[in-house]
């Protein structure tokens, strides 16, 4: 199979960048692991009931029309397909329906989008602890919400949300404990000027607050030393806050501290990537049109630095345009015309983006957790192993591999990665753009050893070039 553009993701910038490239007649397969599109922000948004679409609020309701677009576009879609690697001539390697096969891309837009903060804190792999975005899916997809009243703990803007999601649908959180520390708002505050370029984000923010006041639901502020409490399961979240200790019992803890780009994907091709304190992640190293340090591939949405859904479509465009100036696909001035009203309204969408970074930056328990808190949940590696062996002269993630096995289960890094880099970097005394991140390795995530076994790589497949495809430049080269 070949075609001209690969995109992986179908959240909102996977689907507009699929749409735009496809609406100029480029040749698009793109790579979606749920079975219908949306993404996480966006999911089951097709199907979803009318009443539940309306529960979920306007900005979800939004992406029907991407995914409209995206339908009418002409792009090839597979869903239900793991993209489980790709290779530096653009060779993608996919499993659909028991089986693997291989596409070969002139040019990759990688929009695979966020992951959750890892939250290494004492009690965070007991049963009934979930994060926050778990809980939403159930709530998209399935109409499902808690038996029992869920604690919402961590922070961010998805915290707020999701609580008033599930006060909505009937099914209020028993509490929701936030650890901005205080004095946090003070400092943001410097970002306030900015930030009333995008006045609907406080707004919205504002009524999601005075609605869980008027819900009364317990909105707990400033906690620190939070511990979930359990012995075969959650039972209760306990932590310090207003200068005495709380204890509020629930079978079920959904926990959150902001999303990171998913940078699998990114780290496995070697594109360069950059440490953001703002963001207190890695984010990949990009020029103006969203192409990375290597050469034809992209990086599209929350992967190319958090910034929601609004601008991941913005994104997702940009990305597509850059695509076709590549392939020389459009007239210049046009191109231009179109690139600078998209980028205008990526600046006013993201006017916000500082304010909530400063106000809403993970706290100091899961920046650096207690020697005894588990950070690798797959291999059962502590914080203070991980202490223990940089003592002993383990100099980064990668070396911790070797001492520990840490980072060497089936998520690859994706629960520990940006903990253990922050613990390493902080016992050493260094910063972490120069401890770095794990080396990531194909398979991306685990398969079955008979779809391994079935691959059919690029050539093998009969029908591959569409008819009309323009030469591929990497064999002419």
């Amino acid at each position: 199979m070949r075609c001209d553009l690969a995109v992986i993701g179908a959240g909102p910038a996977g689907l507009a960048a699929a749409t735009r490239a496809a609406e100029a007649g480029l040749a698009v397969e793109l790579f979606d692991e749920q079975p219908a599109p949306g993404g996480q922000i966006y999911r089951a948004v097709e199907s979803v009931p009318a009443a539940r679409r309306a529960l979920l609020g306007p900005d979800y309701a939004a992406g029907a029309e991407l995914a409209a677009a995206f339908r009418a576009s002409g792009a090839g879609y597979r869903p239900g397909a793991l993209v489980w690697n790709v290779d530096s001539t653009l060779d993608i390697d996919f499993s659909q329906g028991g089986r693997s096969r291989q596409c070969r891309a002139r040019a990759l837009v990688v929009a695979t989008g966020a992951l959750e903060r890892p939250t290494p804190l004492p009690g965070w792999t007991l049963p009934g602890v979930t994060t926050a975005g778990a809980l939403q899916i159930l709530l998209k997809a399935h109409g499902c919400v808690p038996s029992e009243g869920a604690i919402l703990a961590g922070s961010g803007p998805l915290l707020l949300l999701l609580a008033d999601q599930l006060t909505r649908a009937g099914a209020p959180p028993r509490a929701v404990v936030e650890t901005v520390p205080r004095g946090r708002l003070l400092e943001a505050a410097r970002h306030l000027p900015a930030a009333l370029g995008a006045p609907g984000y406080l707004a919205k923010g504002l009524r999601m607050i005075r609605a869980l006041r008027r819900a009364g639901v317990p909105l707990h502020r400033h906690a620190t030393d939070l511990v979930i409490e359990g012995r075969e399961q959650a039972e209760a979240l306990s932590f310090t806050a207003g200068g005495r200790r709380h204890r509020i019992e629930s079978g079920l803890v959904a926990l959150h501290q902001g999303v990171v780009p998913n940078q699998q994907v990114t780290r496995l091709l070697r594109c360069a990537h950059r440490w953001s304190d703002s963001q207190r992640c890695f984010l990949p190293v990009l020029d103006p049109w969203f192409e990375s340090s290597v050469e034809k591939v992209f990086v599209a949405g929350d992967g190319a630095g958090i910034g929601g859904a609004a601008s991941a479509a913005l994104r997702g465009r940009l990305a597509a345009l850059g695509v076709l100036r590549r392939f020389g696909a459009l007239d210049g001035a046009a191109l231009e015309q179109e690139a600078g009203g998209l980028r205008r309204r990526l600046v006013r969408d993201g006017a916000v983006r500082p304010l909530l970074e400063a106000l809403y930056a993970p706290s100091a328990q899961v920046l650096a957790p207690a020697d005894e808190t588990l950070v690798c949940r797959c291999e059962e590696v502590t914080a203070g192993q991980i202490r223990q062996a940089v003592r002993l002269g383990c100099p980064g993630p990668n070396q911790a591999k070797s001492f520990l096995r840490c980072g060497m289960g089936p998520c690859q890094g994706r629960m520990c990665g940006l903990a253990v880099t922050e613990i390493i970097a902080a016992e050493r005394g260094e910063v972490p753009q120069t401890v770095d991140y794990y080396r990531i390795r194909p398979p991306l995530k685990p398969l079955p050893l008979i779809e391994l076994a079935s691959f059919e790589a690029a050539e093998d497949q009969p029908g591959d070039a569409p008819p009309d495809a323009p030469p591929d430049d990497r064999d002419a080269a």
